[in-house]
């Protein structure tokens, strides 16, 4: 069986973390677009070049870049049984461009994944994270600012997925085990 899943979440809310492991579990990449920018970046490709250009000066990748990146590595061997997308997509417009890049493949999502968290609770975690790991430019207004803009921008995803009566909402507070323990049971229920 394949597992198809997209996992959503604030900054903070243990994404990176909870995306390895339960990629792990169900034997599918986890693909972030993080990734997908560096080895693009690194590889030297034509889509590479375009994102280091808005991303070597802080501007966002535009959409149209993101897209043929991740159609790029959705169409890779290693995706056949499935994939756990983290970070994609990040808004409704890469949603409908997500529902193409699966229907030319003859695919469709299984699950989408929302790890919740309490802002509170997330801005804390960020600040801690941001002093261990000497992170200058995570302050505490920085860290706000990418909450909001998650809530405006990625949090209305949510409630596409819910309307097709493809999301799953998980608490992400509490001990890793017991977060990736819920994730599993969500998967488990909501896949086909």
């Amino acid at each position: 069986m394949s597992t198809r899943l997209v996992l959503l979440g604030p900054p903070g809310a243990g994404k990176g973390t909870q995306a390895a492991r339960l990629a792990e579990k169900l034997g599918v990449p986890a693909i972030s677009t993080g990734d997908i920018f560096r080895a693009n970046i690194k590889g030297g490709t034509e889509l590479g070049r375009r994102a280091q250009e808005y991303s070597s000066r802080g501007a966002l990748v535009p959409d149209e870049v993101t897209n043929a990146m991740v159609r790029d590595r959705l169409a890779e061997p290693d995706t056949a049984s499935g994939f756990l997308l983290d970070g994609y997509p990040r808004n409704v417009a890469q949603v409908a461009e997500l529902d193409a890049i699966l229907a030319d493949a003859g695919l469709s999502l299984d699950l989408a994944v929302e790890i919740t968290a309490d802002p509170e609770v997330v801005a804390e975690r960020l600040l801690k994270r941001a002093e261990i790991e000497g992170r200058e430019d995570d302050t505490e207004d920085v860290i706000r600012h990418r909450l909001d803009v998650y809530a405006e921008q990625t949090a209305p995803i949510s409630d596409v997925y819910a309307e097709r009566g493809l999301l799953a909402r998980v608490d992400g507070i509490g001990e890793v085990d017991a977060v990736t323990a819920r994730l599993l049971d969500a998967v488990g229920a909501g896949a086909r």
